[in-house]
């Protein structure tokens, strides 16, 4: 009898549907989803996704929106570093 593969994961629930490249793309991103962050308030690793683009910080009860998947999008990174060149403060 051949050996079978093992569930991947977080995609185990979709089976064998959907091709392996998109079921491991859909296990990268749910994983950093999932993963603690970083506070913008308090700096301490304690913030967790409530809801699609809003965050909260488990220590200091911050709530703040960021992206879907990540608190901060590469798109909100640009932008901050952009404001502080206008202001003159160094990136």
């Amino acid at each position: 009898m051949a050996k079978r593969t093992k569930k991947i994961r977080m995609a185990a629930r979709y089976g064998p549907r959907y091709g392996v490249k998109i079921r491991h793309k859909v296990i990268k991103v749910e994983e950093r989803e999932k993963q603690w962050h970083v506070c913008p308030r308090c700096g301490k690793k304690k913030v967790k996704r409530v809801s699609t683009g809003i965050w909260e910080c488990k220590s200091c009860g911050a709530k703040f929106a960021g992206g879907a998947y990540l608190p901060v999008t590469t798109a909100g990174k640009e932008v901050e570093k952009s404001l502080k060149s206008i202001l003159g403060e160094t990136p």
